[in-house]
Formats: structure tokens, sequence, C-alpha cells
């Protein structure tokens, strides 16, 4: 029973892993990665038969990524900020495939999608067929254009 400090390393680490589990993420995976600190420090200690070794291995494993790799491992899991759904097509460019004129609509082609557009309110001339056109606004399932 000299090991029993290892066994709870990998014990406490088990523990933290299947906490991230149920979190689902909730912390970042920082409990997972820290669990797998603590059971491979345990498991090395198990190992060498040394709790010095597991709780030396378990401490420089946590260091390690709490100095070095959490930042790292955090931008690579992050997904970055990019407009979705009708949000993306603000700004984007299109072309007129059925002719926009003051209050009636029309179709516009924004890269593979066509929609409903009308023209925004300080556009007064209509836009004919093959047209390039600015979206700068949507509401519902209708382009604004300009």
């Amino acid at each position: 029973m000299k090991n029993w400090l290892n066994w709870l390393l990998i014990i406490t680490g088990g523990v933290l892993i299947i906490a991230e589990l149920i979190l689902g993420a909730l912390t970042g995976f920082d409990l997972a990665l820290l669990g797998v600190a603590l059971a491979a420090g345990g498991g090395l200690g198990l190992y060498f038969s040394s709790i010095k070794v597991g709780l030396f291995s378990a401490g420089a494993l946590s260091l390690l990524y709490f100095a070095f790799l959490r930042k790292w491992i955090r931008s690579v899991l992050s997904a970055p900020d990019r407009p979705s759904n009708v949000d993306a097509v603000v700004g984007r460019q299109g072309v007129v495939t059925v002719r926009i004129a003051p209050h009636v609509a029309g179709q516009v082609k924004v890269g593979d999608e066509i929609w409903r557009a009308v023209l925004a309110a300080d556009s007064p001339q209509p836009l004919e067929a093959g047209a390039t056109v600015t979206v700068v606004g949507v509401d519902g399932v209708t382009l604004t254009v300009r």
C-alpha cells in the first residue's frame, strides 16, 4: 500500500476528466487536461514505484500545462468571430437577377444564393438585371441593396 498516493492521483485525475465531460467543456477543457496531468503523474509513480516520482510528475505536468500549453490550446480550440447566416451577407456584393425599382422588390444573387431584394431609401434609380450591388442591410429574408 506504499503507492496509495499514486492511486489517489490517478483517481482524482479520472474524477476531473469525468467532471469535465459532465460540464460539457464549460471550463475550456482545463479540468480534463489537469486530470490527464494528475493521472499521468500517478501512472508514472506507479511504474517507478515511487510516491515522489508520482507527485513530481503530476506537479510538473500540471505546471507545464498552465504555464505554457493552456494559452495555445485555448487559441486552437476557440472559434474565430465570424458573422454567420444573414449577418455574413451585409457588405458583400451581388448581381441583380430580377429588376429592382423603388417600392418594387426584385432579386439579387449573392454568392451562390438568390435573395429577394429592395432598394435602399437613398437609391431612387431602378437597377436592371446584371447590375452589381452592395448589400447594406437585411430584413427577414429581404436584402436592402445599393
